[in-house]
């Protein structure tokens, strides 16, 4: 907090002023996070034709955005709490929260998919999303650990040969 009300060039008490509580200000900073870093990679979801090339696009943009040399390293809705630490459970809560609307983005253009007779309707949409959030979530946490833009590319790399395997009994003839 001291080195935030600093950077501000104001006294603590017009932090809370401002803010009403650290959790307060915590949760504005993710909502500005969410509105404006990293947006390609959620936009990729909708600018793919095929379900292949949005997890692509997904992946290799979740690859650049994560390993920015301008910004730190990985996710802040990926590591901005950590569930053993006793915190706020507010702000726990909160995380997990956007972290299920992000599985809910990919569960959704998985069901976009099976709706335009990409894959068939049995696909499991929802296991599928829960393996491409979790598998962001590492790339988020490998940044953090110093894994550089070559190491997140290789991950990224392998979304596409994950997803033949998931479709391979699921597309349409």
């Amino acid at each position: 907090m001291s080195d935030l009300t600093q950077a501000m060039g104001i006294a603590p008490p017009s932090l809370y002023a401002a803010f009403g509580s650290k959790e307060a200000l915590f949760t504005e900073a993710l909502d500005l996070y969410q509105a404006t870093v990293n947006n390609e990679i959620w936009n990729a979801l909708n600018e793919g034709g095929t379900i292949a090339e949005a997890i692509e696009g997904f992946l290799f943009n979740t690859a650049r955005a994560y390993s920015r040399p301008d910004q730190p390293p990985g996710c802040m809705i990926v590591l901005g709490s950590n569930p053993a630490a006793s915190e706020i459970e507010a702000i726990g809560e909160d995380l997990r929260q956007r972290r299920a609307e992000n599985i809910s983005q990919l569960m959704k253009r998985f069901e976009r998919a099976v709706s335009e007779g990409e894959l068939i309707d049995t696909f499991d949409c929802e296991a599928a999303a829960v393996f491409f959030a979790t598998l962001q979530n590492g790339m988020s946490l490998l940044a953090r650990d110093g894994g550089g833009e070559a190491a997140l590319m290789a991950v990224a790399r392998s979304g596409n040969p994950a997803l033949q395997g998931m479709t391979r009994d699921h597309r349409r003839r």
